[in-house]
């Protein structure tokens, strides 16, 4: 009988991440915080921060934008994971003082991971917020 090599770290982490952006567009912020070590660092265009901070501005973001993500290109190296997303999402409630306008947007988006024992540590986020707002805006 044939027998499966073994999942590397690359496979492992790339498999995680695919499930962190499911769980992301799904909106299920508590069940990420269940991928990351307990001291993971999480970073992006809105600030930096702890888990509790991501799952906080997660939140706001998902309840505003519902945003989805689609991945692109994801890439591994052992505990490094890369990944290009394309962003979706729908100004559909207020957002830091402005009201939601119904209208949708499009962007890539990425992400950079770190991995220790199979969680993440370290989360890079980067995407063109000032895009998102020019597409939703009130025109």
């Amino acid at each position: 009988m044939f027998q499966s090599a073994p999942e590397t770290n690359s496979e492992r982490n790339k498999r995680l991440v695919r499930t962190y952006a499911e769980l992301y567009s799904r909106g299920e912020m508590g069940s990420i915080a269940e991928l990351c070590a307990p001291t993971v660092v999480m970073q992006g265009v809105l600030g930096k921060g702890d888990i509790q901070f991501a799952v906080g501005l997660w939140t706001e973001l998902h309840r505003a934008f519902a945003p989805q993500l689609l991945i692109e290109d994801i890439v591994a190296e052992d505990e490094t994971v890369a990944v290009r997303y394309t962003e979706r999402g729908t100004f559909r409630a207020p957002f830091r003082g402005s009201s939601p306008t119904g209208k949708s947007y499009m962007i890539v988006a990425m992400e950079w991971f770190k991995f220790r024992d199979g969680k993440i540590i370290e989360r890079w986020g980067t995407r063109d917020s000032a895009a998102i707002m020019r597409q939703v805006a009130l025109a």
